[in-house]
């Protein structure tokens, strides 16, 4: 009974297609040791793209634009994850997931250093969008890897604790960099990320294993994945359904000052409780998401819109306000559950699908701050951001609705 309650919203194209690592390395230890290698990529992954936010007045200082202009790098960096992830998965879909994370880690890892020492603002700008190209990917094998050494009823676990890398560097990588940033330079911000991803080279050079490509594996089947319907509706509820979220946070400071009222001396502490809600909800949410998969997608989505559409309402109030911000971080949960979902989707097309799932995220944020920007240039103001969030929730819904019967009426059919 166990095994069917956990495996209730599984598809045909379960776990097993994850392929596993060798069973000489799957000590507890040796599965620790990965994990933190996997982890350390992602924290220093979050630390490098959250932190230009808070330095961006520095980079338009140092380089002559105004700080419009230099928010040019925010969407050239989101550009690069968006393009990167699955061209990267197909074309390096004859190469082992060692020496493809090794590679990843490594441009990364020169593109934050190259960054710090950039000359002018167009190579700057070009540099970041070349930091961006493996983000997706990294994420997507990562998960991958973690999946292979986990039962399939731990499976969204081991991804969540991939994943606390990226959410641990909302809480504490984002703010360090910001610091050394405005303590000496932006520079030495971006140059202590190229000291983490070199960090993480040397952890994956130590600790993980040799792997062996898979059989069968080429281009033409990682773009296999792009031939299932399942894997489109996934993307779709990722790229809409979550948008919600970055409509509500690209608008926070200024939401806790002009409608809370708030002192802006404020506005970290509200920052620090999106991150916090973000790394609770990782946990709970990864746990959540091996007793019901779909449930979790579903319930998280119902949940958003529902408490976006109570931020929009009760904004103004500084406590209602804190609280909606960490239950808005929190909606975090959902993603170890889609990232599983998307390895189960897209059979023996892995690769490109989980990868695929980060360009889904950035297109949500491109869209969420897009959206909320617009009404409130329409003059509708800073709260209203929650309203947009709540449609772009529903709308996620409604896609995961379909997604779900249309799996169901094709198991059916299989079993008919």
């Amino acid at each position: 009974m166990t095994q069917i309650r956990h495996s209730e919203n599984r598809t045909d194209a379960d776990a097993s297609t994850v392929a596993p690592l060798p069973a000489t390395s799957l000590t507890p230890l040796s599965i620790a040791l990965i994990e933190l290698a996997l982890a350390a990529g992602g924290f220093g992954i979050g630390t490098g793209e959250f932190a230009i936010m808070g330095l961006l007045p520095d980079v338009a200082t140092s380089y002559g634009v105004t700080v419009p202009q230099a928010g040019y790098v925010i969407a050239a960096y989101a550009l690069g994850v968006v393009i990167g992830a699955p061209i990267i998965a197909v074309l390096a879909a004859r190469m082992t997931r060692r020496v493809l994370l090794l590679a990843l880690m490594g441009l990364f890892a020169a593109g934050n250093i190259l960054s710090a020492i950039a000359p002018d603002f167009a190579t700057f700008t070009a540099l970041r969008f070349i930091t961006g190209l493996p983000h997706g990917a990294y994420f997507g094998v990562a998960a991958l890897v973690a999946a292979s050494m986990a039962p399939i009823h731990k499976r969204a676990r081991a991804v969540g604790r991939v994943m606390l890398g990226l959410t641990i560097a909302t809480l504490l990588g984002t703010p360090l960099a910001t610091f050394f940033g405005q303590m000496f330079s932006w520079r030495a911000a971006f140059l202590m990320v190229g000291g983490i991803a070199l960090l993480t080279v040397v952890l994956l050079w130590l600790f993980q294993p040799r792997d062996k490509v898979q059989e069968g594996a080429s281009i033409w089947r990682e773009l296999g994945a792009f031939r299932r319907v399942q894997v489109w509706l996934t993307l779709a509820v990722a790229s809409v359904g979550f948008g919600g979220m970055f409509a509500v946070f690209s608008y926070i400071a200024k939401t806790t000052t002009d409608i809370a009222m708030m002192p802006v001396a404020t506005v970290p502490m509200v920052l620090a409780l999106f991150g916090i809600g973000m790394n609770v909800g990782n946990v709970v949410g990864s746990r959540m998401a091996d007793y019901s998969l779909n449930g979790t997608i579903g319930g998280m989505l119902a949940f958003n819109v529902v408490l976006m559409a109570l931020f929009g309402l009760t904004a103004h109030n500084p406590y209602m306000l804190c609280i909606c911000v960490f239950l808005i971080g929190c909606g975090f949960a959902a993603c170890p559950a889609v990232q599983t979902r998307l390895m189960d989707v897209a059979a023996d097309a892995q690769t490109l699908a989980a990868a695929s799932n980060h360009s889904a995220f950035n297109i949500a944020n491109a869209l969420g701050a897009w959206l909320g920007g617009l009404v409130i240039a329409l003059g509708y103001g800073y709260a209203s951001t929650g309203y947009i969030g709540a449609v772009l929730s529903f709308a996620g819904l409604i896609v995961f609705g379909f997604a779900v019967t249309l799996e169901r009426r094709e198991k059916a059919a299989l079993t008919a």
